[in-house]
């Protein structure tokens, strides 16, 4: 490698991109591509970025067995940046595989951490633990010791576990520190600052405030009774009783926690649960058979007594009842969640990260444009979706996961 090619590695390295293309900006043999089209994706020019990768890629050949699997690497990377999780995951298996054989352990670790994100990404969090675990942090050098810890705190706010979030983050400043690298360091601020902003709302006897993720967290190891507008669930230290698929009985189950103690009326719960003003026998039918099932389905917590006017919540062992809701109402909320990151995502990527149709996500987001919440760029296949995040609210609690608990009644 000549002393320009080591010179520019060592730019980008240090995360100066415009420092390394100042030295191979002219060159187009296979190392020069590569470090420009890398040099390309720190600058944001994901497009252009990959082009160059995939040209390298072509030039090193099956020769340089070493060289091109490094650039699948920088390839499957750039992929993650621009919200393409759609790009095969076996390529980037086989690359890490190569680099493992031949004996480049940095790079191989750096492929990990690439695969590490992007099942955080998309919710897979059980997997993305499941290879956190295979690798000896003390191994990785200080600007993949700073990934890796980022990658466990951003499982541990999914998880709502803000102990092990701020281990996580205290480590990774200091992995930056020693990299000495801006961008990741802001990296880190920004995920520091998730956990003083704003992550929900409670409501509680007609006041609601906002809490933090610390403040959730003590919640719901509390034996305070909470329904769980997050995550669609009812819980009371660590109890959790799921109502994500029955949406009704979710309803239902908030309006009588909002106005815990007292009851609400039959025609205020059927105009929720069933979105109708004019109520008739045949919907008071129906509310009492949905009552029914929710009694049974939070007979291990509470009890549904009836009233004379309508119907009020009795908790068994719980002396309050609050409400955990998300700290922006929204029909898509979720959709907004992931792209309060700042980048930009396709409808594919999300429909991806979200576990629901692409069809289903398109329409969400041709419904938030008419609002003016989001906006797109780009055409077809390269049309892309962008917000700016959502001022002082954290996202963790909209975020796409599976809900830790110590029990779950279903």
């Amino acid at each position: 490698m000549d002393t320009l090619i080591s010179a520019a590695a060592r730019a980008l390295a240090a995360g100066d991109p415009l420092g390394a293309l100042n030295r191979v900006a002219l060159r187009d043999d296979a190392p020069a591509l590569a470090l420009r089209g890398i040099a390309m994706a720190q600058l944001g020019d994901f497009e252009r970025a990959r082009a160059l990768v995939r040209e390298a890629a072509r030039a090193f050949g099956p020769k340089a067995p070493v060289a091109r699997a490094r650039c699948v690497v920088a390839e499957a990377e750039i992929a993650l940046a621009s919200r393409d999780l759609s790009w095969p995951q076996r390529a980037l298996d086989a690359a890490c595989t190569a680099l493992e054989t031949h004996g480049d352990w940095t790079n191989a670790a750096h492929a990990r951490q690439v695969e590490i994100r992007r099942l955080v990404l998309i919710g897979r969090l059980d997997d993305a633990e499941d290879r956190i675990a295979a690798i000896e942090p003390s191994d990785l050098p200080p600007a993949l010791r700073a990934v890796h810890e980022l990658a466990i705190a951003g499982i541990a706010m999914r998880r709502i576990q803000t102990q092990v979030a701020r281990s996580a983050l205290a480590r990774a400043v200091e992995a930056a520190r020693r990299a000495g690298i801006p961008a990741l360091a802001a990296e880190i601020d920004t995920a520091r600052g998730v956990l003083n902003a704003p992550a929900a709302r409670l409501l509680a006897g007609g006041i609601q405030r906002p809490m933090r993720l610390d403040e959730v967290e003590a919640l719901l190891m509390s034996k305070t009774f909470v329904v769980d507008a997050c995550r669609h669930a009812v819980r009371e230290a660590g109890t959790v009783i799921a109502l994500t698929r029955r949406p009704v009985l979710f309803v239902l189950a908030r309006a009588l926690a909002e106005a815990w103690p007292a009851d609400v009326p039959r025609d205020a719960l059927i105009e929720r649960a069933f979105r109708t003003r004019h109520a008739d026998e045949s919907h008071r039918a129906r509310l009492r058979v949905e009552m029914g099932r929710l009694r049974t389905a939070l007979r291990p917590l509470a009890g549904i007594h009836a009233t004379t006017h309508g119907f009020t919540l009795a908790p068994h062992t719980a002396r309050e009842v609050v409400v955990l809701a998300r700290p922006v109402e929204e029909p898509h909320a979720a959709v907004l969640a992931l792209l309060a990151d700042g980048e930009s995502w396709s409808s594919s990527s999300l429909a991806l990260a979200l576990g629901a149709s692409q069809r289903t996500v398109q329409r969400a987001l041709d419904t938030l444009a008419a609002a003016n919440n989001v906006q797109s760029f780009g055409r077809a296949r390269a049309r892309r979706w962008t917000t700016p995040p959502m001022p002082g609210f954290a996202t963790a609690l909209l975020l796409p996961t599976a809900f830790p608990t110590d029990q779950e009644q279903t």
